[in-house]
């Protein structure tokens, strides 16, 4: 949380080189023209006054995107749009047409618009100080101060954007109320000081999407449930819930710093132990079991509470199916406004009927194609199983034997007959007498195998 002596202006000067046009550093004349100061009325050349709107304008809110501020100042931007020494000096009346355009509001207007009466200091800084810038513009006095704090519209509608989508996405969204503290060190990083963080929740709370109520001296801010729904009040649940969050807490730093001096009191027990001091151990362990004694009851008050919490979210999200299916039956109940099972009974009947006549055309058109020409169905029945006939019969005559001879010489034929075995023996028998066989012995014929 930011201290409120930390000052709330955040400056929204910076060096802009390298973002700025082209012609920023290369035309000379044309940035000399640009830094002149405009002419009294737009009347008197409106070709000049528009070309300088349309380079400054757009210069103005780019760079305060690119600072991720939303607040401006007209002598912020006199120094970050400095040039070789020079400033713009037409810059007052680019943000009076701003503020004319909408794309700029005076922060004070926009305080005016919202309940700001949460936020301490917004009468001494918000009101006061307006106070005399309007009392100057009844004078007729049109000029922006310098010091005159003026909201980017535009800028700041994303910034609330940005800061709901981070609180969706935190654990702080378990529950739709949180302390004003805690939500502001979760936005450290996108709020760049206190006064934009209290923009963003004053803008939330003007679309209804952010409530914001002290209680007991303490702020807590209230989120609508859903990115397109709107913020009930804070009601005696919420608050009683959120005290039982705050409960929560308190007794885990509770529990967390007994813990630690029943710690300590256990290495003192021992450190007198060491030193031969019996009786000074003893008091360090009775004072460590004490504290233990302490942690358990609170530990048991913790339980009860956190039993509570996971009751109220259970409850919750009971609460939400609950409301899911009741949108659900309403919806079908919706869509099945005009059915009945007679309707639906006579349109089935009717696309019948549709069917059957689009089977007769088909039909009546597919004779009409024959040409007059007519086919005895019991022919082709018989044309078709001769055919078939045809088709499945064997023939009856096997092809001869092949007359081929085949030499064997190393496996043996097991279809050899026993003439054959007996000639063979004999071969043998002549062999060893001293004769040897005719190199025209008759070869053995290898019977064909299928």
């Amino acid at each position: 949380m930011w201290s409120p002596e930390r000052e709330a202006e955040a400056p929204a000067g910076g060096d802009p080189a390298g973002l700025l046009p082209p012609e920023w550093e290369e035309d000379e004349e044309r940035m000399s023209f640009l830094f002149s100061a405009f002419k009294r009325s737009r009347e008197v050349n409106s070709t000049d006054w528009d070309s300088k709107m349309g380079f400054w304008a757009p210069l103005v809110l780019s760079h305060s995107r690119r600072q991720g501020v939303v607040r401006l100042r007209l002598r912020d931007l006199q120094e970050a749009f400095q040039r070789k020494g020079s400033v713009p000096l037409g810059l007052a009346t680019v943000l009076q047409d701003l503020l004319r355009r909408g794309e700029l509001q005076r922060e004070s207007d926009f305080m005016a618009s919202v309940d700001s009466s949460w936020i301490s200091w917004g009468v001494g800084v918000f009101l006061l100080k307006p106070l005399k810038w309007t009392l100057s513009n009844m004078l007729g006095d049109h000029k922006v101060p310098a010091e005159e704090v003026l909201v980017a519209v535009e800028l700041l509608k994303e910034k609330a954007e940005e800061v709901y989508r981070l609180y969706q996405s935190s654990p702080l969204s378990s529950h739709p109320v949180v302390a004003l503290s805690e939500l502001s060190t979760l936005c450290a990083g996108s709020c760049p000081d206190e006064r934009t963080f209290y923009l963003v929740l004053l803008q939330l709370q003007k679309e209804k999407r952010v409530t914001v109520l002290e209680q007991n001296g303490e702020k807590i801010v209230k989120f609508a449930r859903g990115p397109h729904a709107k913020v009930s009040p804070v009601n005696d649940v919420d608050v009683g819930v959120y005290q039982l969050m705050q409960s929560e807490q308190l007794l885990s730093r509770k529990v967390e710093s007994l813990s630690q001096e029943a710690e300590r009191y256990k290495e003192e027990a021992r450190r007198a132990c060491r030193a031969g001091k019996k009786q000074l151990a003893l008091r360090s362990l009775k004072a460590k079991q004490r504290t233990e004694k302490r942690i358990e009851a609170l530990h048991a008050k913790l339980d009860t509470v956190q039993g509570i919490l996971d009751r109220i979210y259970a409850s919750q999200t009971d609460q939400m199916v609950f409301n899911a299916y009741q949108a659900g039956v309403g919806a079908l109940k919706l869509s099945m406004k005009d059915v009945t099972v007679e309707k639906a009974e006579s349109l089935v009947d009717q696309i019948q009927e549709l069917c059957d006549t689009q089977d007769e055309v088909s039909q009546t058109l597919a004779g009409g194609v024959t040409n007059g020409l007519d086919f005895d169905s019991e022919e082709l029945e018989k044309e078709l199983d001769i055919l078939l006939q045809d088709t499945t019969k064997e023939p009856s005559d096997l092809p001869d034997n092949p007359q081929e001879t085949f030499y064997i010489n190393s496996v043996p034929n097991t279809r050899i007959s026993d003439a054959e075995l007996e000639a063979e023996l004999e071969k043998l028998s002549l062999s060893e007498g001293g004769l040897v066989p005719s190199r025209k012995s008759p070869k053995r014929q290898l019977e064909p195998t299928l």
